[in-house]
């Protein structure tokens, strides 16, 4: 089988040469194709893209949708896997891209994603313990009743899909999801009976240092995909929450650090508030 990555960007002067250099490293997958869309900004992500000779379009700002812009490239494309990545990953290994796609071609399962880790010695250090553990496993639509909205976890910072089901499954069926769309579709890979595998042996790092502000802005729109997406309420979208919360206030006690128990409050508190209003408006 052969495989397409598809790659949004964003002012990503900072991010692009590595990245690039670090996809065309991978060994034993046959990359079909490299696809960069860019979304027009001031910096020099378009010059760097010149100078390594990259496959790339660029839309305005105004167009830009975390759903339709992949969508839109995946539904084009000829190769057999597409492969979602987002520019600020770091590959430290030339068979992550291997492992991603492993489970897919030997044909246990239809879509697979990557464990994530970070840098950094913050809350996110410990959502990526809880949500990227250390063993592999597969979702089917028969884990719904024990693991709820964990059935659909799913991220396409580094993702993989077959892409006849993507198309069959119509991907996000040209909704324009303000964020999670990786959930949106998994909900549909798992209910449609295909399975998902989580590759703890394919690994990225993804790390981010935002502010309360930031947060909020992104349970914002986490919950107004909630509010547009209410079916997934059922699932335990607050049980998931209070779950996080707890595991996270545990290990930075175990750890002491003191770091994050001073951030807690106010770091759980921006989530919270951002996605109550998210759908409330």
């Amino acid at each position: 089988m052969n495989v397409e990555i598809i790659c949004p960007l964003y002012n990503a002067e900072n991010y692009i040469e590595n990245l690039d250099r670090n996809l065309k490293k991978q060994q034993n997958v046959i990359i079909n194709k490299i696809t960069y869309i860019l979304t027009r900004s001031k910096d020099e992500t378009e010059k760097k893209l010149k100078e390594i000779s990259a496959d790339y379009s660029i839309i305005e700002p105004e167009n830009f949708s975390h759903s339709l812009v992949r969508e839109q490239a995946a539904m084009i494309s000829s190769a057999d896997i597409i492969v979602f990545v987002t520019q600020d990953i770091e590959i430290k290994n030339d068979n992550w891209l291997e492992k991603l796609v492993e489970p897919i071609i030997n044909g246990q399962a239809e879509a697979s994603f990557s464990r994530q880790l970070t840098k950094y010695d913050n809350i996110e250090k410990y959502i990526r313990e809880k949500n990227y553990p250390a063993e592999s496993y597969i979702n089917t639509k028969s884990d719904i009743e024990k693991n709820g909205l964990r059935t659909f976890f799913f991220s396409d910072a580094s993702s993989a899909i077959k892409t006849d089901i993507f198309k069959k499954l119509n991907g996000y069926d040209n909704k324009n999801l303000p964020t999670n769309e990786d959930m949106y579709i998994a909900y549909k890979i798992i209910m449609n009976g295909y399975r998902i595998k989580y590759c703890a042996d394919s690994i990225v790092y993804h790390s981010h240092k935002f502010t309360l502000r930031q947060l909020y802005k992104r349970y914002y729109d986490t919950g107004k995909f909630f509010k547009q997406n209410s079916y997934l309420d059922k699932y335990g979208t607050n049980k998931s929450g209070g779950s996080l919360a707890k595991y996270i206030l545990k290990r930075a006690i175990q750890d002491r650090n003191v770091k994050v128990l001073l951030r807690f409050i106010p770091d759980m508190f921006a989530r919270f508030i951002g996605m109550k209003m998210g759908k409330i408006q």
